[in-house]
């Protein structure tokens, strides 16, 4: 019998013990499934990162942490967590992200907001250009932005991608390094931001690196909210540097109601929505992993931690 502790916010528990039973049966897992055992008992834990959890220590015999969720940054720096962590990479959670990227991208492409908050008897003639006149910019390059850019590319978007090291994506322009970074802003006339939440990715968007984009651009962030310096983006909107920013993510969620952002004219919030984790489809991806910590094979998407994702 394998003993998995189920470690999230007791109102996850309705929604994930039916689909994670299934995926353990159709796995062929012997599972006793719970939200408590005697912490030396157990074999795997099904982790978020606002559970009670928060010591490992007494986990002794623990094989693997699988995380919920695809951002980790808020236990990848536990120091009592010495077994391996997986992050969330799943098909809901791609597709969602697919979805929620290519519809505010083409939101802000066609210039629908003209006529969706324009009904007030003017005639509004809007022609945007052509998708492959329009060059859209992801920076991150992981399976979510891998994802975004191969479909935003099959639309007929010029898109640009820039990750920290070296990638190659058919059908996307890869930047990497700094210089790299310098150039994809450069053209980003629409920016998707899709990086992990580090110390080094932190501000990635501020003063300097606003100023390098085209007057204009629209900037759609779901990624995280510490990878922009909200008081540089908020004087950028006022200047017109930048035209729009669609915000799901934030510094301190829910956004607080006297934020800035709320009011803004030039600034859509929406409540971090863009890509959920699907109960079904991120169950089968632990009952995955745990069929492989049993029979001794590689665990999947490892957690890297002194990149801290």
């Amino acid at each position: 019998m394998i003993n998995v502790l189920f470690a999230a916010r007791p109102e996850r528990w309705a929604t994930y013990e039916a689909p994670l039973r299934k995926a353990f049966s159709q796995a062929g897992l012997d599972a006793d499934l719970r939200t408590a055992f005697a912490p030396e008992e157990v074999d795997y834990i099904v982790y978020a990162p606002n559970g009670d959890v928060q010591d490992f220590t007494p986990y002794s015999r623990c094989k693997a942490v699988l995380n919920l969720w695809a951002g980790v940054e808020d236990v990848v720096t536990n120091p009592t967590l010495t077994q391996p962590l997986a992050r969330m990479v799943d098909h809901g959670l791609t597709q969602g992200m697919r979805e929620w990227v290519t519809g505010h991208t083409l939101r802000h492409h066609l210039g629908m907001d003209l006529h969706i908050h324009g009904q007030d008897g003017e005639w509004r003639s809007f022609v945007p250009p052509l998708a492959e006149d329009r060059p859209v910019t992801i920076l991150g390059l992981g399976a979510l932005g891998r994802a975004c850019g191969e479909t935003l590319a099959s639309l007929g978007f010029p898109v640009t991608g820039w990750s920290r090291n070296p990638k190659e994506i058919e059908g996307l322009t890869c930047l990497h390094g700094a210089d790299g970074l310098r150039a994809a802003l450069s053209t980003a006339e629409i920016l998707v931001l899709l990086l992990p939440n580090t110390p080094a990715t932190e501000n990635t968007l501020k003063a300097e690196t606003l100023a390098l984009m085209p007057k204009g651009a629209c900037i759609i962030n779901p990624g995280r909210g510490p990878l922009i310096d909200d008081g540089a983006l908020l004087a950028a909107l006022d200047t017109g540097q930048i035209g729009h920013a669609t915000l799901d993510v934030f510094r301190t969620e829910p956004l607080p109601s006297d934020h800035p952002y709320w009011a803004h004219p030039k600034v859509t919030v929406t409540p971090h929505i863009a890509s959920e984790t699907r109960p079904g489809t991120a169950s089968e991806v632990i009952a995955e992993n745990i069929r492989r910590g049993e029979a001794g094979e590689p665990f999947l998407h490892l957690v890297n931690r002194e990149a801290g994702y």
